[in-house]
């Protein structure tokens, strides 16, 4: 990151160029295909409940149990079902909000990129 756009308070930086970390899927979630996870956690709270971030998923289906989550789509498809038989069509420029607890099913079309604040 360049010094122009870092402070003692605060940072930005390209979101569609930062270069993510691998993150180890666990293989019971997969559901189909073979989707491989990616983060940079961009700041964190002290107690660790409040996480910021960029995430990124390549296509396929995974379940997953939701933490409070507002999240926008920087690019990609995906659909969350919901254990209530509802869901959410998300794609470029889409904010989302998930509910914790939330059982949900992710068929992602084309990878998908989001940045995000998570409580867990």
């Amino acid at each position: 990151m360049s010094d122009d756009r870092t402070s003692v308070l605060g940072f930005a930086l390209p979101v569609a160029d930062a270069v993510l970390e691998p993150v180890a899927l666990d293989p019971s979630q997969v559901v189909a295909g073979a989707p491989e996870v990616s983060e940079l956690v961009l700041s964190e709270s002290a107690d660790g409940r409040v996480v910021r971030g960029i995430w990124q998923i390549t296509p396929g289906t995974v379940t997953d149990t939701e933490a409070d989550e507002l999240f926008v789509v920087l690019s990609g498809r995906a659909t969350i079902a919901f254990g209530d038989g509802t869901a959410l069509e998300v794609g470029p420029g889409d904010v989302a909000l998930l509910s914790a607890g939330a059982k949900t099913t992710w068929t992602i079309h084309e990878t998908l990129r989001k940045v995000y604040q998570a409580t867990v």
